[in-house]
């Protein structure tokens, strides 16, 4: 199963509305990286509201999703995270360093749109 990717003006927006397993996890992976490139996406948010609990695979290819858009020159804002999968990442070791976080889709749209105004 796929994970739809949603463009607007420069972002790309991501709802994750389907329990992850790892291959779907590393299909939204390669899926978000060839977006990046074919939009030149300047950010990208990913909502978690949906999703209730990660794995440790799924936490580590999260930590990779955000590093990997980052050194392709996509700003990523993580939004709606659900206690306990911020707990999880805690408990993993999973560090989000500089990882902008908001409440929901919109805040997080709205946060890209502040940072790349600066």
């Amino acid at each position: 199963m796929r994970i739809p990717i949603l463009k607007l003006k420069d972002f790309l927006l991501i709802s994750i509305q389907v329990e992850l397993d790892d291959q779907t996890a590393l299909q939204f992976q390669e899926d978000l990286l060839n977006k990046i490139h074919e939009t030149d996406a300047k950010g990208v948010v990913i909502d978690l509201t949906s999703v209730e609990m990660i794995d440790s695979f799924i936490a580590k290819v999260l930590g990779e999703v955000v590093d990997m858009s980052n050194l392709m020159g996509a700003k990523v804002v993580l939004t709606g995270i659900q206690p306990a999968v911020a707990i999880t990442l805690i408990d993993l070791g999973i560090v989000l360093k500089d990882v902008p976080t908001a409440l929901d889709l919109e805040q997080g749209l709205a946060k890209l749109e502040q940072d790349l105004e600066e």
